[in-house]
């Protein structure tokens, strides 16, 4: 079985997020970058089908060269190779993206590459888009489940679970297919030391993708408002009890 996990480099979880000053594009000078946390998942989810399973597992991502960095986190884990779709770091919209991953496997499959499971997070930490993997299934036209949390492979018939209120969606589809997979499929593992020392020796295929027209255009980045916390002080020492059982009143705390 040969898996296909496809990753993005984005900034790290939590982090304070600070504009250029023309507002076309993020501050990373003090920032840490990761792999987004449902496409850990994906990654995770690669290596165990691949345990179980035997074959190969590959992992993509399109980027800057800085982006090697996450290739090599997901090689020390357990993947055996990695592809870079290697740009000058300028911005690439779903569309294009997509079309860049799409060539790249059928690259692969022109030289007998075929995946028989393609695996992206359900969407990527810092646009949210949904719509990559998506449209990866729909130029291949291969069956597509997104969201799941839960997938087997018994006798070239994937089964895909996805959680619904009050239980479970179950899909059995055909292999090759693509799924997107959510956190919470699986818990990461952490790369050994060994592992670690391998990746760093690894080999990153290279390619340069041409860049194609996304149907969208950027016209700035904005930040969220921040909201800011405050508090009241209600007063000192005993001539404060009034206030705290109103206030615990209000919240239907307190009844009287």
């Amino acid at each position: 079985m040969n898996v296909l996990v496809c990753i993005k480099r984005v900034p790290a979880t939590g982090a304070k997020i600070v504009l250029t000053e023309d507002e076309q594009e993020i501050e990373t000078r003090h920032l840490g970058f990761t792999i987004s946390p449902h496409e850990e998942c994906g990654v995770e989810e690669a290596i165990r089908l691949v345990e179980k399973h035997g074959g190969t597992s590959t992992v993509l991502t399109l980027g800057s060269g800085e982006a090697a960095e996450q290739l090599r986190f997901s090689l020390a884990q357990g993947i055996n190779q990695a592809v870079l779709l290697e740009t000058d770091g300028g911005d690439w919209g779903p569309m294009a993206t997509a079309r860049a991953i799409v060539e790249a496997i059928r690259a692969q499959q022109a030289e007998g590459g075929n995946f028989d499971v393609l695996l992206f997070g359900n969407e990527s930490a810092d646009s949210g888009g949904y719509q990559v993997g998506i449209r990866v299934a729909h130029a291949l036209d291969l069956p597509c489940v997104t969201g799941i949390k839960a997938l087997e492979i018994q006798n070239g018939t994937a089964i895909a679970k996805r959680e619904a209120a009050g239980g479970w969606e179950i899909y059995e589809v055909p292999l090759p297919a693509v799924f997107t997979v959510k956190e919470g499929i699986n818990l990461p593992r952490y790369p050994s030391l060994p592992g670690r020392l391998r990746a760093k020796k690894a080999t990153i295929e290279r390619i340069e993708p041409q860049h194609s027209e996304s149907g969208l255009e950027k016209v700035r980045l904005k930040v969220p408002t921040e909201k800011h916390k405050g508090a009241e002080i209600l007063g000192k020492g005993p001539e404060a009890a009034p206030k705290i059982v109103e206030v615990l009143k209000e919240l239907g705390v307190v009844q009287v």
